[in-house]
């Protein structure tokens, strides 16, 4: 394994690549060995997702982490936040082997230190792929002279009541769920979550394949939800819930199987938040978020903070502000009750329970929370990502009423409208995202946009 792959697979915040032409079980160990050495641990959890390769690259990033004398609990089968629970109740730094939505191909690995504080390039990944690289061509770490032990532990009961801990679901009005796992780890952890509840739950692609026969399983895609949506409908079901891959996130279609916006689903969640904690608090909103976030917050006694998007900056400034819970659009939801990761299960719970705590039907609860129109992201091949967003700026700089703001990308804002460009990090891509009060503005502001990013 050359050590010039590892720059192709240590992405911004986690580890992912094809298996086994970009990385092996032999890396795994060798990963292993390094994120005990740069986290200081003296005992670990890991666990890993459904895919083919997952069972042994996470074993092998075991055997690498107790080579070094450090104790390893293997968490087996699990979704992403299952891993986050296990890592912030066990006090351990945890691995998760899992690459969410990609391709049966791909794998990945997600780091946490102990009470699933994030690990990215600037708190110990680059670190960890500095030192993969040298053992790759130096050989294996020196060994403890006492290796690490390694044990199992099941902890999908204690996920679950730890879930329903947060959110008491036992006196709604019954409901009928359709749940689209995407073959994903939903089908692991939705049945021990939601069982035993007033919840007439229907499975879709529960049994857990890798090699996602059915639909990818990244809900975000309309594609991807048209089962759901369809099943929703000819079930007559008050509800339908989309998991990714690893479960982390989660994607809520109506009674009418009309998809939910994730901002509707923040301002709600944000709203119960509010109202267990008195009245008041912190909440955390990505600046792709619609504006209806920042106002449900606000009326409902909280402070709204906005942040660049991603799971880094959403979770450090949580834990800078100590905020109570985070939304972004791209359905991840981060909750202090657990230690500030995010997890798409405990964001479902609360809508059951609202929606189960009143008669009407979820379209009709969500209005409220849902009071503009958006054009969802929409990305643009460029040659020139800085040349367009300065095009872009001196567009609008000089126009009266305009504001504009650079705390990611470039955001453009009017009384009725704002939109937001953003370049990807990783392709020659800009990210738009618009929004207005009426649908014949959005769509205008969209298009003037588009004609200038498109040159």
């Amino acid at each position: 394994m050359a050590a010039a792959d590892l720059s192709q697979i240590v992405k911004a915040y986690d580890v992912r690549g094809v298996v086994p032409d970009q990385w092996d079980e032999d890396l795994a160990a060798l990963f292993g060995a390094a994120f005990v050495r740069v986290t200081g641990a003296e005992a670990i959890v890991v666990g890993h997702d459904m895919r083919p390769s997952s069972p042994g690259l996470s074993g092998a990033f075991a055997r690498g982490a107790a080579a070094l004398g450090v104790d390893v609990t293997e968490i087996g089968l699990c979704s992403t936040d299952q891993l986050y629970y296990a890592s912030g109740a066990l006090g351990l730094p945890g691995a998760m082997f899992t690459a969410s939505h990609n391709p049966a191909r791909y794998n990945g690995i997600k780091l946490c230190r102990a009470g699933a504080a994030p690990v990215g390039q600037d708190t110990g990944l680059a670190e960890i792929r500095r030192l993969a690289e040298e053992w790759s061509e130096s050989g294996a770490p020196e060994p403890a002279a006492t290796p690490g032990s390694i044990t199992r532990r099941d902890t999908l009961e204690d996920y679950a009541a730890h879930l329903r801990g947060l959110v008491d679901l036992r006196e709604i009005r019954p409901l009928k769920v359709v749940v689209d796992a995407g073959n994903g780890m939903g089908g692991h952890t939705v049945p021990t979550v939601l069982g035993g509840l007033p919840l007439d739950v229907v499975p879709m692609y529960f049994e857990l394949d890798g090699t996602f026969p059915n639909h990818e399983a990244n809900p975000l895609d309309p594609a991807n939800i048209v089962d759901l949506q369809a099943r929703v409908r000819a079930e007559g079901a008050d509800i339908g819930l989309a998991f990714d891959g690893d479960a982390d996130r989660c994607f809520v279609v109506d009674e009418n199987g009309d998809p939910v916006s994730p901002s509707a689903i923040t301002a709600l969640v944000a709203a119960r938040e509010l109202a267990r904690n008195g009245g008041s608090g912190t909440i955390i909103h990505n600046l792709i978020t619609s504006w209806s976030v920042p106002e449900v917050v606000k009326e409902n006694g909280g402070t709204p903070v906005r942040t660049r998007v991603g799971h880094s900056f959403i979770k450090q400034e949580m834990a800078t502000t100590g905020a109570i819970f985070g939304g972004e659009h791209s359905a991840h939801y981060y909750f202090r009750d657990f230690w500030n990761a995010d997890t798409g299960m405990l964001a479902a719970l609360h809508v059951l329970a609202a929606l189960g705590g009143q008669d009407g039907p979820l379209s009709a609860l969500v209005s409220s929370y849902d009071r503009y129109v958006g054009s969802g992201e929409i990305n643009s091949t460029v040659a020139d990502q800085a040349d367009r967003l300065a095009a872009i700026k001196a567009t609008y700089a000089g126009r009266e009423g305009i504001t504009t703001d650079e705390l990611d990308g470039l955001t453009i804002t009017s009384t009725d409208w704002w939109f937001n460009v953003r370049p990807s990090n990783t392709e020659p891509l800009l990210r738009l995202n618009a929004e207005a009060r009426d649908a014949s503005t959005m769509e205008k502001v969209r298009d003037e946009a588009l004609a200038i990013i498109r040159g």
